[in-house]
């Protein structure tokens, strides 16, 4: 039992992050390639794309509610050595995911096209992203099932297999873009169709490959009685950790879908240069998500041990780390941003709109930072409702007012917009810092300490 607690509890942040930093890059590099592929078929199928995966990014954050309340519980459960316990929270994990999974693809699948009416598309961006959407959101059980087995590996230290896994699906995935696309070995191009096949495809594999290591590594084999037994106490505590840590997340991507919705107010040219600004800048966070997800996990499994000192100074660490290289990263993409946006599109109007926008992520990237680092540790240590709160009230009140402000009343079109989340970003960062020092966790001990005299 020693040997256990020790391997949870001293295993090395460097040993968990990087490959969830080749994971991470992979998955995000898909989005580029995507949209790179599908920028020399039509600007106008990129925009289309880009509304139509705003709309499955929200229902994915759905299944994340199971995701991230499983990494934390099995962290903290595998950090006070309760062995069995965790794997039967992985059980109810993968059992939640099964049936909100079936619900999702259903309501995707059957209301697509009205979620799309609320962006006020038309055309062919709506005809792309319509196509995109209903096909794609087939598959989205499998995604809510992929989601539930990553966190399991993830929350063991299981790193690796997940990275494995992830760079096959992204060799299907792009070899089934290129095949749609440019109509490789005669087949013919089936444009958004098919590269939405192919995400379909890749995303079979992934499910595939996931309940293997599952099986291989953790000795978990998940039977029918885990989809329709579900524990009911394993179910409350997910949801007790999972609801207000996806809230966040769900929170932003609504206010996305608004701001998305300004944004076409300012034209398509805006709309096709937020999509390719958006993929540019995934590479200046790309290293804080990875170090901040590889964090969570050292933190939960501390709490779980009463490692409390541990894990304060692990946050700060971390974050020092995190802003740093963001912002390295940041002006590195500011000054070279001409040519990587022509690789991607030569259309002069959305040249000079993008353009001056990737200076102004030079501005948001360091708060970003702060607030994925310290946000993801503060749900760790079980104090979830803070960022939701502080989440809510500065997407809506900061994000998405000051975006219609300074992008559509004063003119500053998407520049005005990147700087107004730019303005978020750091409001909710320096808010999680605060509370981060102020060890929330203490005060949680104390009450349990009182209630137990």
């Amino acid at each position: 039992m020693n040997i256990e607690k020790n391997k949870y509890q001293d295993q090395s942040l460097f040993s968990i992050t990087w490959p969830l930093f080749i994971e991470i890059s992979l998955h995000m590099s898909m989005g580029i390639i995507a949209t790179l592929v599908l920028s020399g078929y039509a600007d106008n199928a990129v925009a289309g794309v880009g509304v139509a995966n705003q709309i499955i990014n929200i229902f994915i954050l759905v299944f994340n509610v199971t995701a991230i309340g499983a990494t934390i519980l099995i962290g903290q459960n595998l950090g006070a050595n309760n062995i069995a316990r965790a794997r039967q929270l992985a059980r109810s994990a993968f059992g939640m995911n099964f049936w909100v999974g079936i619900v999702m693809t259903i309501v995707v699948v059957t209301f697509g096209g009205l979620l799309l009416n609320f962006y006020g598309l038309s055309g062919e961006v709506y005809e792309y992203a319509h196509i995109f959407l209903t096909i794609t959101g087939l598959s989205l059980i499998l995604e809510s099932v992929s989601l539930a087995l990553s966190a399991v590996l993830r929350s063991y230290g299981h790193t690796r297999e997940t990275m494995y896994v992830t760079v096959i699906m992204n060799v299907i995935s792009i070899f089934g873009y290129f095949i749609a696309i440019k109509g490789w070995f005669g087949i013919p191009v089936t444009g958004v169709a098919g590269v939405s096949v192919s995400i379909i495809v890749a995303r079979i594999f992934l499910v595939t490959a996931l309940l293997y290591f599952v099986y291989k590594k953790l000795a978990i084999k998940f039977h029918i009685k885990d989809v329709l037994k579900i524990d009911k106490t394993d179910v409350k505590g997910l949801l007790q950790i999972g609801v207000p840590s996806a809230g966040e997340n769900l929170s932003y991507q609504l206010s996305q879908v608004v701001i998305t919705s300004f944004v076409v107010m300012i034209g398509d040219a805006a709309l096709a240069a937020r999509v390719y600004i958006l993929n540019i800048s995934m590479v200046c966070f790309l290293f804080s998500m990875a170090i901040a997800q590889g964090t969570q996990l050292l933190v939960a499994r501390y709490i779980g041990a009463k490692q409390y000192e541990r894990a304060l100074k692990r946050g700060l660490k971390t974050l020092k780390i995190a802003m740093i290289v963001s912002t390295v990263a940041s002006l590195a993409v500011a000054f070279i941003g001409d040519p990587i946006l022509s690789i991607f599109t030569t259309n002069p109007e959305i040249l000079v709109i993008a353009i001056p926008v990737l200076w102004a992520i030079v501005f948001i990237e360091p708060g970003r930072a702060m607030n994925i680092v310290l946000m993801g540790s503060l749900k760790s240590v079980g104090d979830v409702r803070f960022p939701v709160v502080i989440g809510v009230i500065s997407m809506w009140g900061v994000a998405v007012l000051l975006s219609y402000f300074f992008g559509i009343t004063l003119g500053l079109g998407l520049l005005g917009v990147w700087i107004a989340q730019g303005v978020d970003e750091w409001f909710r960062g320096l808010f999680a810092l605060k509370r981060w020092k102020s060890q929330p966790w203490l005060k949680k001990k104390m009450v349990r300490q009182a209630a137990e005299a």
